[in-house]
């Protein structure tokens, strides 16, 4: 029995099927083409497109490679070269002080120079100043300590009693605490009696203890009528409810 099985197996194996028929078919291939490694049939050489039922050859610039695509001009321009009118290619110059960018098709300015028309030109930095990374604004800033005046970087006057801030708005040094800016300066702060040195009061510096208001360059003890109160600052007053001030006093409602 197991013998009868081999050997009907090897019949079996023998016999064409629709399958060995299909590969055993000849595909005429044209002229310039090359049958496909996976899936059957074929497709053209490169430097030839598919036109029919055959292959043209495409006209390749110098310069240039073949794609072996079916869409666009079947060609590419080499790195390094740019495609002018669809028919050429053309070298990229890369003026002094540039690069060819990975495209191989444009030119970038290196660090340190500045793309004018068609050139590269170097980035005069001026004494006391550095290089930016930035592509847009200023290509170079002042080191601190300095400030751009005109194509140069000068010194700050920083005033006595003062020091340099990092703000890139407005004054660039701020008064040390205990004194207040006046007039391009650095003033003392002199709290009067019956205040205490605050730095949030602009100008003064100072500011009066709870039951005293601010009168030039003194507190002076606020006097209370009767039916009434301190604000919650403490430095004015105000009628208790039911009460509305008139001419200093604190006068009952109607």
């Amino acid at each position: 029995m197991t013998a009868l099985f081999a050997v009907v197996f090897s019949v079996m194996l023998a016999s064409p099927t629709p399958s060995n028929f299909v590969m055993a078919e000849t595909i005429t291939i044209p002229e310039n083409a090359h049958a496909q490694r996976y899936g059957g049939g074929w497709k053209c050489d490169l430097s030839y497109r598919l036109d029919g039922d055959g292959c043209v050859a495409i006209a390749v610039p110098e310069n240039a490679y073949p794609t072996n695509r079916t869409y666009g001009s079947g060609w590419a321009c080499m790195h390094g070269f740019f495609e002018v009118g669809g028919t050429s290619c053309t070298e990229t110059i890369v003026p002094e002080g540039g690069y060819l960018d990975p495209s191989g098709e444009r030119w970038r300015c290196l660090r340190g120079y500045t793309r004018i028309d068609d050139s590269c030109q170097e980035i005069l930095v001026p004494d006391n100043a550095y290089l930016t990374n930035s592509t847009y604004g200023s290509v170079w800033l002042c080191n601190r300590g300095y400030e751009i005046n005109g194509d140069a970087c000068v010194a700050i006057a920083v005033p006595e009693n003062a020091f340099l801030n990092a703000s890139t708005r407005g004054s660039p040094w701020t008064c040390e605490r205990g004194f207040f800016e006046q007039s391009g300066r650095c003033d003392a702060v002199i709290v009067p009696e019956n205040a205490f040195y605050d730095d949030a009061i602009h100008g003064v510096g100072w500011k009066c203890e709870r039951g005293y208001e601010a009168s030039g360059d003194r507190c002076n003890a606020i006097e209370l009528p009767a039916n009434a109160h301190l604000d919650r600052y403490g430095n004015k007053w105000e009628c208790h409810r039911n009460y509305h001030r008139s001419e200093g006093l604190c006068v009952l409602n109607d």
